[in-house]
């Protein structure tokens, strides 16, 4: 029977705010060594298994920490990737079920990726022990012989002894203080969440008691190759509960092996301040700090901090990530209420620093972002591979989100990787253009030769409007995929056919009449015009310029106000504003989008016009910029003052592009706009920032990919 470590690299640490967020938990820090606790633990159970028969279970969003933080001690896995989080019973169901699929024998070391066991060789030694009973059939947690009452462990009451592994005959909560000493008395032992079981052992346990999860599990490993792959879609159907509560406290299995040597799951501050070296007065520090009479004290200060403690004992000070904690070692149980009253207020994370100073620093951080993170991501993740197309969105922690699929998604993910391929990008741009138009081209033509606006996950028509601003965007991607990747198919036919369709929506006034609520508009014309100047420039026919020119001129004559300089929104049949209310909307992120379209096209034309309403343009955009928060808003009235406070993400893509075809100050709008891609998986993004501050936990819409990779191809070093 071979043995099979198992890491599991779930939760948050929350009781260690600063330093812990969902984004970068505490099994990735340094908390009491160089390594990381994820790193320790890897080192510390990796010669109990043959060389890379290590299976890590961890979130989709901690894939690249963990492939780095392996690489750096150079140690193998295969790590499954939970699409989201379902606890510890799924977790390690997909473990023991990945093993037993390969090893009908194999026997499971399941260990948490955070805990800290200064004394490695006992823990190998206790862990080989409980092996031998693991091959009996038993499933053996390990359990820590208390140094004192604590309330920060749940226990477990052991049976009679026959051997180093003991019966189970009761599991038991985190009990009060009063519970706890009693505990003790009674010869309890604190439950560590480390097992041993056989891998076959488990999933018949979970088939008897928890037999959805054990269904999910082997469904969800079915399609799972060696090193990294993510748990197929069915774990999302897992029952979310523990193993103590799906398994242990239901079977006839459940032993314990008590052991003496240190350990802590490093729950909380207190913990750290344990676990740490510590000096003469007992104060364990990390960072630039003075203690003045101080003892007993816990500071984590990062670089570039100076920390000064006078006259305390008993504190931990930590600071990390703008934030910055102190409270009483013995409340360190209590950090989690306060950061829970800091998320429902908006104030847990504050704004990050930009990581870059300079424009060709900033130009260099969003083409990495681009080309590591965020291309590969929604070409792995956001396409579907078994149905065709893109997905409409990925969650903060990058799984895929299913959706009725709107055309706009399908040809503005084209328009991404075709820009990707003009780029340079190196990954597989080709493939991921060719596989969203062809799924376009197939599923969503109208008869008419326009085309259709939604169909469903499985590709049936959904929404038969033809809107003009869906078509733009198809034209855009073809022009784009034209100039990427010629001869695949006549894209240069198909956007003549389309145009020519689109004649039915020419309006008599001039221009072109949208559908819905809002039939003469700016918007649709900005992207028709962006669509007809992508041709123009790619060496379309003079329609294309002369499409192009028609548009320019309906923007300088009606869309933009001849005295205030800003461009409205909406109109009458005449072009003139829109009565009431929609009349008066302005759009900081569409004064910049239409600055720096007019630009491009006074730069290929020579029409000063354009150049001196680029200027206009990009002025009434910045009074949409809020100082405080330093982003620019989601609307204001034409008067200026704020109509929607709100700040998605689309308008600071359109200020940083505005910037750098004006030359205007671009670190404003990089700073703004990087905020937004502080997100748990590296690759999507923050949509909404709220007039508080607070950005929405809410899905990253791949529509926006759009507005990211214009604006990162935009940068001098990259365009």
């Amino acid at each position: 029977m071979a043995i099979y470590p198992v890491i599991m690299c779930g939760g948050s640490g929350s009781r260690l705010w600063p330093a812990s967020r969902p984004s970068h938990p505490k099994q990735f820090l340094p908390l009491v060594g160089a390594r990381s606790m994820f790193q320790e633990t890897v080192l510390r159970v990796v010669d109990l298994g043959q060389a890379g028969d290590m299976v890590i279970v961890a979130g989709i969003a901690h894939a690249e920490m963990i492939a780095a933080q392996l690489g750096e001690i150079g140690v193998s896995a295969t790590v499954l990737l939970e699409p989201e989080p379902r606890d510890s019973a799924p977790a390690m169901a997909a473990a023991c079920a990945w093993i037993a699929g390969r090893d009908a024998e194999g026997v499971a070391i399941v260990v948490a990726a955070d805990h800290h066991m200064p004394d490695g060789a006992a823990f190998r030694a206790a862990a080989l022990t409980a092996v031998d009973a693991a091959r009996q059939g038993q499933i053996v947690t390990l359990g820590m012989r208390p140094d004192g009452p604590s309330v920060a462990y749940g226990y477990i009451s052991p049976g009679e002894a026959t051997g180093p592994v003991r019966p189970v005959q009761a599991f038991v909560e985190k009990p009060d203080a009063a519970t706890a000493q009693a505990y003790i008395e009674a010869g309890y032992l604190w439950n560590s969440g480390n097992f041993v079981v056989a891998a076959d052992v488990l999933m018949a346990e979970l088939d008897a008691f928890a037999p959805a999860i054990a269904e999910a599990a082997r469904a969800a490993v079915s399609t799972c190759a060696a090193g990294q792959s993510v748990l197929a879609e069915t774990f999302r159907t897992a029952p979310k509960i523990s193993i103590d509560y799906a398994v242990m406290e239901k079977t006839r299995r459940a032993a314990v092996l008590p052991v003496d040597f240190a350990w802590s799951d490093l729950g909380a501050w207190d913990a750290v301040w344990q676990a740490s070296d510590k000096d003469a007065r007992g104060n364990g520090v990390r960072g630039e700090a003075l203690m003045v009479g101080s003892t007993g004290c816990l500071v984590r200060a990062p670089a570039g901090m100076q920390v000064t403690l006078v006259g305390v004992k008993d504190l931990a000070v930590v600071a990390d990530g703008g934030q910055i904690l102190v409270c009483d070692l013995a409340s360190s149980q209590q950090v989690k209420t306060a950061v829970d009253q800091l998320k429902a207020q908006g104030r847990e994370t504050v704004a990050p620093v930009a990581p870059f100073d300079t424009v060709d620093q900033a130009a260099a951080w969003f083409d990495q972002w681009l080309k590591t993170s965020a291309l590969p991501l929604w070409w792995t993740l956001g396409a579907d591979h078994v149905r065709g197309g893109f997905r409409e969105a990925l969650t903060p922690e990058g799984a895929p989100v299913d959706a009725p699929r709107r055309s706009r998604v399908q040809t503005r993910q084209t328009f991404v990787y075709a820009t990707a391929g003009l780029m340079g990008w190196q990954g597989p741009w080709r493939q991921a253009a060719w596989h969203g138009m062809d799924y376009f081209l197939s599923r969503y033509r109208r008869p008419d030769g326009l085309f259709r606006a939604v169909v469903s996950n499985e590709g049936e028509p959904v929404d038969e409007t033809a809107a003009l601003y869906d078509q733009a965007f198809a034209l855009l991607a073809m022009a784009t995929l034209n100039q990427a990747d010629p001869g695949h198919t006549d894209l240069a036919a198909e956007g003549q056919r389309l145009l020519a369709a689109l004649q039915v929506m020419r309006h008599p006034a001039g221009g072109f009449r949208e559908q819905g609520a809002h039939p003469f508009q700016a918007n649709a014309h900005m992207h028709l015009l962006e669509a007809a100047m992508a041709w123009a420039e790619a060496g379309g026919g003079p329609e294309w310029q002369a499409l192009a020119a028609e548009i320019i001129e309906l923007a300088l004559t009606r869309f933009i106000d001849a005295d205030g300089g800003a461009l409205r929104e909406f109109f009458d049949s005449d072009w003139a504003p829109a009565p009431g209310e929609d009349g008066r909307l302005i759009e900081p992120g569409h004064q910049f989008e239409w600055a720096w379209l007019l630009e491009r096209w006074a730069r290929r034309t020579g029409e000063a016009r354009c150049h001196q309403a680029a200027r206009r343009l990009y002025a009434a955009g910045l009074r949409g910029v809020d100082a405080k928060r330093g982003v620019a808003i989601n609307a204001l009235n034409d008067d200026f003052t704020v109509r929607d406070a709100n700040a998605r993400l689309w308008p600071q893509t359109e200020w940083l592009k505005a910037a750098l075809i004006l030359g205007e100050d671009v670190l404003a709008p990089a700073r703004a706009l990087v905020r937004y891609l502080d997100t748990p998986a590296r690759g999507v993004w923050a949509d909404a920032c709220e007039a508080s501050g607070r950005f929405r936990t809410e899905p990253a819409p791949a529509s926006s990919f759009y507005h990211l990779a214009a604006a990162c191809m935009m940068f001098p070093s990259i365009g």
